[in-house]
């Protein structure tokens, strides 16, 4: 009986997870925008910045008074009619770039892009030339030259 009950419970929680309506946001009836495009605007912007004090949750996600503070500094932004881009570089000055989930791309973060895929690279430069390495010596031994017969010749003659 257990683990069937096990196995509901996995099955309950994956299809609230994958489900259309997705997880309960912390947004707060009260920040939310009356005008739609507006809020939708703010909602994709929250989904794209960190809080602050849960660190691997977005702004619209965290339920920490921080994340509320930003959501409402989101809006207020868009209000006052400032683009996408101007809300992302003002909050970004006003917190650093460890608000953004996603970092730009910049020579401060070209590590955070490009080093998972240069390991990789060298990864598989690795396996390839270990796999090159086994065949060869699978192959067996080279035949010896002649000067290296006549070495060996000489060394059990004189032995």
């Amino acid at each position: 009986m257990r683990p069937r009950g096990a196995l509901l419970a996995l099955l309950l929680s994956l299809a609230v997870a994958l489900s259309p309506a997705g997880p309960a946001h912390a947004v707060q009836p009260d920040e939310v925008l009356q005008d739609p495009a507006l809020e939708a605007r703010a909602r994709a912007l929250s989904l794209g910045l960190r809080c602050l004090v849960c660190q691997n949750q977005s702004i619209d996600d965290s339920d920490a008074p921080l994340a509320r503070d930003l959501r409402v500094l989101v809006r207020e932004r868009l209000l006052a009619g400032d683009s996408d881009e101007e809300i992302i570089d003002f909050v970004v000055s006003r917190y650093g770039e460890f608000v953004l989930l996603k970092p730009r791309l910049s020579p401060y973060t070209w590590v955070l892009w490009f080093a998972t895929p240069l390991v990789l690279l060298a990864g598989f430069g690795v396996i390839l030339l270990s796999y090159r390495r086994r065949t060869r010596l699978a192959d067996g031994p080279k035949p010896l030259t002649a000067n290296e017969k006549r070495n060996l010749k000489r060394l059990v003659d004189e032995g």
